[in-house]
């Protein structure tokens, strides 16, 4: 017969029940997520997984913008005005769990990209950044491409000579 040590509630024979190494909970005020260990714990904000998610799809070649339309507007305009900055997270939204995250993604390909293939490359590249740095699986990766880049949509855009030197 095992005896009751009075620590775990389980005779000397027993074993001990550890706590998990790693466990993930999500706090009531939202926006962001915590990994808490034995050592302690480490909040992640959202905005730190759409960063990441940005980063990572913009490594891909073949993507040329972030964003529908009108959010690739306002950031346009958002960029010239004195004391603004651009946004990095322009064309992605995150939803962070406990311990999975999902992403969706609006961007603009190059013409000429195999879609099928940009869009699973981005999808590889933007799970494996994610959860190599933040600890968080994947659990799906939405990929809505916007539009399609010319280069003679670059030409058209360049200013003319001045008339007046």
């Amino acid at each position: 017969m095992s005896q009751d040590d009075g620590r775990t509630g389980q005779g000397t024979t027993g074993t001990m029940h550890k706590p998990p190494q790693q466990q993930s909970r999500r706090p009531e005020s939202g926006g962001r997520s915590e990994l808490v260990t034995q050592g302690g714990k480490t909040t992640i904000a959202d905005v730190v997984v759409a960063k990441i998610a940005s980063m990572a799809a913009r490594q891909v070649g073949g993507v040329y913008a972030m964003g529908a339309g009108m959010s690739r507007t306002i950031g346009s305009m958002r960029e010239r005005m004195p004391g603004m900055s651009s946004d990095t997270t322009q064309g992605v939204q995150v939803q962070v769990g406990e311990r999975q995250a999902a992403v969706d993604i609006d961007v603009v390909v190059e013409y000429g990209v195999s879609i099928p293939d940009l869009a699973n490359a981005v999808r590889r590249n933007v799970s494996n950044e994610i959860e190599h740095m933040c600890g968080l699986e994947v659990v799906e990766v939405n990929i809505a491409v916007d539009d399609v880049h010319l280069a003679e949509e670059d030409e058209q855009q360049q200013p003319e000579e001045p008339r007046v030197r």
